[in-house]
């Protein structure tokens, strides 16, 4: 396990990392649940919870799916390149991503290619279509390179706290 590096300490105390770590591995838990686990009272546990969804460090709760059960096997990084870099054609091109929900994670790069995006998808021809219906009819898009996954050997929403 990493140790914990304190310059980058968001000033939490060992509940707050307990409870934070529990989270991330099961959102659904009841405050009592959590309570239990951390060995405090059900009000002072609240109370935690509610102190780090104020200070962001609990941005929202979700439910995550199986991507191979759902029927999307197959997953691509796909590099993007704009054939511009001012604010106004990365507002487009970001604007325009949000609609695809084939699209799970969009990041801004700095090197080569302007964005990576991640993109799931059923099959090859799915993915055919969303490259050639999707990712290169995005405002600005001059060039796209995928990169196919073979498989997945971590993938986690957890952050190390």
């Amino acid at each position: 396990m990493p140790s914990h590096d304190p310059s980058r300490d968001p000033g939490l105390d060992d509940r707050d990392r307990a409870i934070l770590k529990l989270l991330q591995e099961d959102g659904r838990l009841t405050n009592l649940e959590l309570a239990t686990r951390i060995n405090l009272s059900p009000s002072a546990c609240l109370r935690r919870v509610k102190l780090l969804e104020e200070r962001g460090l609990i941005s929202r709760y979700v439910m995550l799916l199986d991507e191979k059960a759902a029927g999307l096997a197959g997953t691509a990084f796909v590099l993007v390149t704009l054939d511009q870099q001012g604010r106004a054609a990365l507002d487009a091109f970001e604007a325009a991503i949000q609609r695809h929900p084939e699209v799970t994670e969009c990041c801004l790069l700095a090197g080569a290619a302007d964005y990576m995006v991640r993109v799931v998808y059923a099959d090859s021809a799915d993915f055919e279509r969303i490259h050639t219906d999707i990712l290169t009819q995005l405002p600005g898009v001059v060039r796209v390179q995928s990169t196919l996954a073979l498989r997945t050997v971590k993938r986690t929403t957890a952050l190390p706290v």
